[in-house]
């Protein structure tokens, strides 16, 4: 029996179907645009989009176990295909978010719709993204080698998205993580300053960094472009989980809503999200990746070695 990937060519994605293929499984691949897929030989990729379910049944045929990525937008007729075609278990790629009680629009929906299926599921929830430090700080770093941000000395625990997949891996060829709910973070405590300095550490050249207010900051990457700008309200506190808007100097926003900050196949995430975990968080049993795998948490400072060229 076949393992199907959703957001197959994201962050999370990518190294997912690497895992899955060192351990021989049948690996499929969903995508929008198979052409660009560029996965490995192995893996048979197919064209689907979550949004239009009536393109997911070849990609469903002879599926076991599936990593669904959090699109809520027909989710029910999503998962209704997949217990058609005898998907015994559902890996939700969700967000810490949901434990903590901020995300009740994003990735809960889609938890509770595979929950209401009946079929067999996992949620891995992972907090803090490290790579959303690349898709808010390398435009900067590569273009003057400056750092501009809030609350630099709010501590986080940015989790590698490698740790994240070796997690979903797991629940996706083990039958022992059924009906579990892991909420991730990385192995060690650091502010922004002190990521900001692994940063320079592995580029091998000092970074000019600025503290500024939310307002400030907001400006600066809606004038950068790209994802930061698109999520800049919600990156700083101008708005919630809901899209409603806030205030930043008493907004408790939650941590990551998708895939470590980048869209799966170009698609533009629902509100943003990248968060710090700088609320003030709820009592969540923190896990690494040691503690559902064995296998050692990648730190920090491994993660800026395997992305320097990104900030280079």
């Amino acid at each position: 029996m076949a393992v199907l990937v959703a957001g197959a060519t994201g962050n999370v994605g990518r190294h997912v179907v690497g895992r899955l293929v060192e351990a021989g499984q049948d690996v499929r691949a969903l995508t929008r645009r198979p052409g660009a897929a560029a996965l490995p030989p192995e893996v048979r990729v197919f064209e689907g989009d979550l949004t239009r379910p009536a393109t997911l049944p070849p990609g469903l045929e002879g599926v076991r176990t599936m990593l669904l990525f959090p699109v809520g937008e027909a989710v029910d007729e999503v998962v209704a295909l997949a217990a058609k075609a005898g998907v015994r278990r559902i890996v939700v790629l969700s967000s810490a978010a949901v434990t903590a009680g901020y995300d009740t629009e994003y990735h809960y929906p889609v938890e509770q719709a595979v929950e209401r299926s009946g079929l067999e599921w996992t949620h891995v929830r992972p907090g803090e993204f490290a790579v959303n430090s690349l898709y808010l700080w390398a435009p900067s770093v590569k273009a003057e080698r400056r750092v501009v941000d809030v609350d630099l000395d709010t501590p986080g625990t940015p989790i590698h998205e490698a740790d994240i997949a070796d997690v979903a891996a797991a629940a996706l060829m083990d039958d022992r993580h059924a009906g579990k709910a892991y909420d991730l973070a990385g192995p060690e405590a650091l502010t922004h300053r002190d990521q900001i300095a692994v940063i320079a550490a592995a580029i091998g050249e000092p970074l000019r960094v600025e503290e500024v207010e939310p307002e400030e900051a907001r400006e600066f990457y809606r004038a950068q472009g790209g994802w930061a700008a698109e999520n800049a309200d919600f990156l700083f506190g101008f708005e919630d989980y809901s899209g409603e808007t806030t205030d930043p100097t008493g907004a408790t926003p939650g941590v990551d809503r998708q895939d470590g900050g980048q869209p799966q196949d170009g698609e533009r995430p629902a509100g943003g999200e990248a968060q710090e975990q700088t609320w003030e968080e709820p009592d969540i049993a923190w896990l690494t990746c040691t503690d559902i795998t064995g296998g050692p948490a990648r730190t920090y400072a491994e993660w800026a070695r395997d992305h320097v060229d990104d900030f280079r």
